[in-house]
């Protein structure tokens, strides 16, 4: 939304990078109550730190709807009361409190939660209702008469004649469901070497991992070390096997990696140069999902894929920015040179664009990105980017937009279509996370992926003058513009 997020699977963001064997604090997990939770670690145990004096924020003249706020009346439609759970739960009264603590202005110690194990089983406690009557504990006659799912570990059911109900439904998804739950309690993230093929070299996942030396015995220290038996130990759980946890920690690593590595394939996809010049980029719709206990080396992996480069600067535009070290003004100088420069801004693009880049407070971007940006998902939304949008068609910027499945391509494209930009490709990304999110109150669904699919844009639709269909098909990208016609029809990729 000119700045705004859908919380569809899970909006998340990569935990900070960590050495190998160390617990992080997570990156925010599929549900608001772990978004939240997610600040408490690194206060877990300890006496809380006094706050410093902090200048009250300028607050934007408009801002786009509260997808929070749509998330929570999402998860009341599928499950009635479950937001006062999770706000119980995180010892908040209201909603302004979540967006309090979203927002920066509420310390993880402001949440009741002073251990590892208290942690975890509030995070639990979020997930305990019954997947196919929908009821909370509270409503049942025993509250404690939920029991989970012994295959998947996820999903719960408040008696044996719910959970017969709901198998044939559930079976389809038993498995992924498992991953779910590993991974959302395993959310660290190791390590990242140097990059021994040139960028255009790596494809995929498979390429990454076979640069990353002495990997196996890098994953052994992990699930030795200390805080592997402590998670286990705090988790109320059994222990998986240590098959599964390399898993685990493998789909983290993408989950974590693929915002840069999307980054950097959409300046390969716009053929810009980084060895050429310093660059800026824009992460258009930027919210707690990318900056929440973001930390200024998160993005340090497009130095590894583009050695040598002559600076970057990744800023990070929207309303719901996260106070931390990232929020930080953007800069009107090139970025220094071989480094990867982070900076942000809270607020509405079309504002920043008129306040920072016209005024020269801010450099022109390269390239803009959004991840997730959800204004397919309805009116109020799509009204909320609508300015940006335009912006963007208008001033020819290379955009790369990603989304979560192909519905959400197919829908995102109508709307693009409709707004007659210019699209110039879109496929399947290469560098999507593997990690599955799966619907937080409605989990019997496919789970989805981070960055599934990308659309890359350029400017306002040609117009129709003769011999233009020559220059279309000339550069390598595609053969026509989608019509709406088209994309209704189905998807068929633009761009390998």
């Amino acid at each position: 939304m000119a700045g705004g997020r859908r919380r569809g699977g899970s909006g998340r963001r990569g935990a900070p990078r960590q050495h190998p064997g160390t617990l992080t604090p997570a990156p925010a997990p599929a549900s608001p109550s772990a978004t939240a939770t997610t600040m408490t670690q690194r206060n877990a145990g300890a006496a809380p730190k006094p706050g410093r004096t902090k200048k009250p924020a300028k607050e934007p003249a408009a801002r786009a709807p509260d997808v929070d706020s749509l998330g929570f009346q999402a998860m009341d439609r599928n499950v009635p009361g479950l937001s006062h759970v999770i706000l119980q739960k995180l010892n908040m009264k209201s909603y302004e409190d979540y967006k309090s603590a979203m927002d920066g202005r509420k310390s993880g110690s402001d949440f009741g939660i002073r251990t590892y194990f208290e942690m975890f089983q509030k995070m639990e406690d979020t997930f305990k209702f019954c997947a196919e009557c929908k009821k909370l504990p509270d409503a049942l006659p025993d509250p404690k008469s939920l029991r989970r799912c012994k295959r998947c570990q996820n999903v719960y059911y408040c008696g044996v004649a719910c959970q017969r109900a709901n198998w044939p439904l559930h079976k389809k998804f038993c498995k992924k469901l498992k991953l779910v739950a590993l991974d959302r309690l395993v959310e660290w993230l190791v390590f990242t070497e140097t990059w021994t093929k040139p960028a255009w070299d790596v494809e995929g996942w498979e390429d990454w991992f076979s640069m990353q030396e002495q990997l196996e015995e890098k994953l052994g220290a992990i699930l030795a070390g200390r805080y592997m038996t402590l998670l286990w130990a705090n988790a109320g759980k059994p222990r998986p096997e240590d098959r599964e946890l390399r898993d685990s920690i493998r789909r983290l690593v993408t989950d974590f990696h693929s915002r840069p590595l999307t980054i950097g394939l959409g300046l390969r996809l716009f053929s810009i140069e980084p060895l050429a010049k310093a660059l800026t980029v824009h992460v258009v719709g930027a919210s707690h999902v990318e900056t929440l206990n973001a930390r200024l080396t998160d993005y340090d992996e497009l130095t590894r894929m583009f050695p040598g480069h002559r600076g970057m600067e990744v800023v990070m535009v929207g309303v719901d920015v996260v106070d931390g070290p990232i929020m930080r003004p953007p800069l009107a100088t090139p970025a220094p040179w071989g480094r990867v420069y982070l900076s942000s801004y809270k607020g509405l693009y079309h504002d920043f664009w008129e306040s920072h880049v016209e005024t020269k407070l801010a450099s022109r971007p390269d390239l803009v990105v959004g991840f997730h940006p959800g204004f397919h998902a309805c009116p109020d939304l799509l009204a909320g980017w609508l300015p940006t949008l335009l912006l963007l068609r208008d001033y020819r910027l290379p955009v790369l937009f990603t989304v979560y499945s192909e519905q959400e391509l197919k829908s995102s494209l109508q709307l693009l279509v409709e707004l007659e930009m210019h699209i110039m490709g879109y496929a399947t990304n290469p560098f999507a996370s593997l990690r599955p999110e799966q619907v937080y109150s409605s989990p019997n669904k496919a789970p989805v992926y981070c960055s599934s699919y990308y659309i890359a844009l350029l400017g306002p639709v040609a117009p129709a003058v003769p011999g233009a269909e020559d220059l279309e098909n000339g550069d390598g990208w595609l053969g026509e513009e989608p019509s709406a016609a088209g994309v209704a029809g189905g998807i068929t990729p633009g761009l390998a």
